[in-house]
């Protein structure tokens, strides 16, 4: 790889949001923009926390995975895409300023999630799933011997913990809306229509489906007989995790980046915490769990010096040793196939039981149909807490799951209508303006 002297002269510009949760991974970036930067002294990797705008566009910009339909409909002020696919920006060559390219190594699972039409959309960073977790004293205390697996296998190892002294429930998790999309997907159902907006712009809201009203009457049935703990409405899941750690359940569904906190929380409190996968419904063939975590978007139209560096740092950001230790770092899942197998070498993943092994193991089993892969529909957030409380409601209420949900998807689709209507306005304005 040839070094060069001379000063810096091209800035790559990447924004990144704030994590509260995970401090280190911004710090992680800056280290690798700055050791980026020796190699190529001609690029400074510019790296800002939080993104905003203010008018500019930066050549690297990361969003959460239920941001991905937003991100695609961000246009220029020509009216064009805003984000171009990195796997057509990369043209076919096979390495970039002396980096190999690696994102077609990324998890496929992932991949699969942040591609459209077999296009890929953005670069998986932070990866992770849905997880069960669970107490292994009180679960040997209460003789269950495996973890459950499927909703009736749960109901059966709760009722067991529950005749354990000082236990007055035996499973909590909080009522946010990656817990919806994650038993939808496991049941092959759709939050949306087009294939959850896969197979053409999604235009109708489905959030009072057979699969989801199937989750929804399993979830009040746990609490109404007292096996689930209810925080209440949250936004982090603090409570849940509180309620796992000071021993008050035996288990906790929350994400596999979750790890390292819940292992930590458990050795503070004098016992060992193990994982599997995310128990399904059973009733309805199992179609696999949705990825969540994020991605870096390709900013379209950037000089060509400037597109180069940042798809060379995307490939350093992905380079296998890099990826692994951003899984430490973090807890999120190693996002490259050769990351897993540098960590497996290294003994991190000799145990299956490991929770990023049986995440990986989770994700690697989804049939990645557009059920499986999870909804790409605008206005997500807003979408998400239309079912968070419609839920608050079934749970601490009288309200009839099928009629409250009834009501929650007239409210998605609202939503949903002014999205798609805002969308089509903003790019006839566009060009409207681009012809002036």
């Amino acid at each position: 790889m040839t070094r060069t002297a001379r000063a810096a002269d091209v800035a790559v510009e990447v924004w990144l949001p704030r994590h509260s949760s995970v401090p280190s991974y911004a710090d992680g970036i800056r280290k690798l923009a700055a050791s980026f930067h020796e190699l190529h002294p001609e690029y400074v990797i510019d790296v800002r926390e939080p993104a905003s705008g203010r008018g500019r566009t930066p050549a690297l910009v990361q969003y959460s995975h239920s941001a991905t339909q937003t991100a695609l409909d961000m246009r220029s002020k020509s009216g064009a895409p805003l984000f171009v696919s990195p796997h057509d920006a990369i043209a076919g060559r096979r390495e970039i300023l002396g980096h190999p390219v690696v994102i077609g190594d990324v998890l496929a699972a992932a991949r699969a999630s942040y591609s459209y039409d077999g296009v890929l959309l953005a670069v998986p960073s932070l990866i992770s799933t849905t997880l069960l977790y669970a107490n292994t004293g009180l679960l040997e205390a209460a003789g269950v011997t495996r973890l459950p697996q499927t909703w009736n296998e749960v109901e059966g190892a709760c009722e067991a913990v529950r005749g354990l002294p000082g236990v007055g429930h035996a499973i909590t998790w909080p009522n946010q809306g990656w817990i919806f999309q994650q038993a939808v997907s496991q049941a092959g159902g759709l939050l949306a229509d087009h294939g959850n907006g896969r197979r053409g712009r999604a235009e109708k809201m489905l959030l009072d489906s057979p699969e989801m009203l199937a989750f929804v009457g399993w979830w009040r049935r746990m609490h109404r007989q007292g096996r689930y703990l209810y925080p209440g409405r949250s936004t982090h899941g603090e409570d849940t995790i509180a309620a796992f750690a000071e021993q008050k359940v035996a288990f906790i569904l929350a994400s596999s980046a979750e790890s390292d906190r819940l292992s930590r929380a458990g050795r503070e409190h004098g016992f060992e915490v193990t994982a599997g996968r995310m128990p399904y419904s059973g009733r309805f063939p199992f179609a696999g769990n949705s990825a969540g975590g994020e991605a870096i978007w390709l900013t379209a139209g950037l000089e060509p010096a400037v597109r180069d560096g940042a798809l060379a740092f995307l490939q350093y950001l992905m380079a296998p040793e890099h990826a692994a230790q951003r899984h430490l770092d973090t807890g999120f899942l190693p996002a490259t196939g050769a990351a897993v197998k540098l960590l497996t070498a290294q003994g991190r993943f000799e145990h299956r039981r490991t929770p990023p092994a049986v995440a990986l193991d989770q994700l690697a089993v989804s049939d990645r149909s557009p059920a499986a892969l999870g909804a790409l529909i605008g206005e997500s957030a807003r979408i998400q807490a239309a079912m968070t409380h419609a839920m608050h409601d079934v749970l601490l209420g009288e309200e009839d799951p099928a009629w409250r949900f009834a009501a929650a998807n007239v409210e998605a689709q609202r939503l949903l209508d002014e999205y798609n209507a805002r969308c089509r306005r903003d790019v006839l304005e566009a060009r409207r303006a681009g012809l002036r």
